[in-house]
């Protein structure tokens, strides 16, 4: 795929399934991908919530996956971090699409993840939900798919040259490991912030 997409992607991991007909790249937090070849795009979301869009006329399709709504304080970092945040992760899944040849009005935007899957009295999920319908909104946009909360997470596969979403909600006794993920991803990222904060010198 180094020819379709050249080398905007190639951190991205690949991967073959014989129940598919096309390569799949499988997304993590704070990924997304975007192909004009047909190709599938696979994560497995939990309070996280990913975006699938493509533009129907020219094919091109593909799917983020962001943990925050948006950064504090009106932080900017580079591009591998910044994606982390559905502010960021939006404008540069669209901005790919169109850099490709697809059009604002044509884009077809389908939701998925944000489920509730912590115990305790913060639903992040609830948070990226509510986010991302705003940010469609105020950007004029209107989902022609919502699959949003409740309190599974998700496998989702995304078809990006059809649009069509294969999603399989996990049964929470078995969510063990999505939590772990997130939670490490979550250290990660304030591990990130700290490294920032005590590498800057104050003059």
């Amino acid at each position: 795929m180094a020819s379709v997409e050249g080398e905007d992607f190639r951190h991205i991991r690949r991967m073959r399934d014989d129940r598919f007909p096309y390569e799949i790249a499988a997304i993590m937090p704070g990924e997304f991908f975007v192909s004009r070849a047909p190709m599938i795009v696979y994560t497995v979301l939990g309070s996280c919530v990913s975006a699938c869009i493509r533009d129907p006329v020219v094919g091109v399709g593909g799917m983020n996956h962001f943990m925050l709504p948006e950064p504090k304080d009106g932080a900017n970092d580079s591009w591998g971090e910044t994606t982390r945040y559905g502010s960021f992760a939006m404008e540069s899944l669209i901005n790919e699409i169109l850099k490709r040849g697809g059009m604002r009005s044509r884009l077809e935007i389908k939701l998925f993840g944000g489920g509730r899957i912590y115990e305790g009295n913060i639903d992040i999920g609830a948070r990226n939900v509510e986010w991302v319908l705003n940010y469609l909104k105020v950007e004029g946009f209107q989902p022609v798919k919502v699959d949003l909360g409740d309190v599974f997470p998700r496998k989702v596969y995304y078809f990006t040259d059809s649009g069509r979403v294969l999603v399989k909600k996990i049964e929470r006794l078995k969510n063990r490991t999505i939590m772990e993920r997130e939670q490490e991803y979550a250290a990660q990222l304030k591990a990130t912030v700290r490294q920032k904060d005590e590498a800057v010198t104050l003059f």
